[in-house]
């Protein structure tokens, strides 16, 4: 019981020995370790890592509240999801454009092609295109061209 308490004692004071972490490198060019630098070699300290003897938080620390911790987290999550949106809605848009794109080109081909193209009128029946009427769709289809593909 003596020995237990006696080595629970040491534990407990080796715990709060602490010495600075020096860095140096000797003339052969080893990097050394140690908490006494030799004298006359450049040291360079080392930083703790351990967080013992900080006498004060980092400067860049605030202790926040847990409300203002969930808010913070609320608004990162509402920043998120409005930017997953957005992309959705710029993807869809240029799906759109695409298929717009498409069915333009297809127009322009068909009525370039000089094939007899038909209409149907309110009444449905068959109506063949003139030459003003062609001109006319052809110029609509080129300016939907111009306006939907790159």
């Amino acid at each position: 019981m003596r020995s237990a308490a006696a080595l629970a004692l040491l534990c407990c004071l080796s715990l709060s020995a602490q010495a600075g972490l020096n860095k140096w490198v000797d003339e052969n060019g080893k990097v050394h370790y140690s908490d006494s630098p030799p004298t006359g070699a450049k040291v360079e300290s080392v930083r703790n890592i351990t967080g013992k003897g900080q006498e004060s938080a980092p400067a860049d620390y605030s202790s926040k509240s847990y409300t203002q911790r969930e808010a913070e987290l609320n608004k990162a999550r509402q920043e998120k999801k409005e930017a997953s949106e957005k992309s959705a809605r710029e993807t869809a848009q240029q799906q759109e454009r695409k298929q717009n794109c498409a069915v333009a080109r297809e127009n322009l081909r068909a009525l370039e092609s000089g094939a007899r193209l038909v209409t149907y009128d309110e009444k449905g029946e068959k109506r063949f295109l003139d030459d003003a009427d062609r001109e006319q769709r052809l110029n609509s289809a080129r300016e939907a061209v111009k306006a939907n593909c790159d």
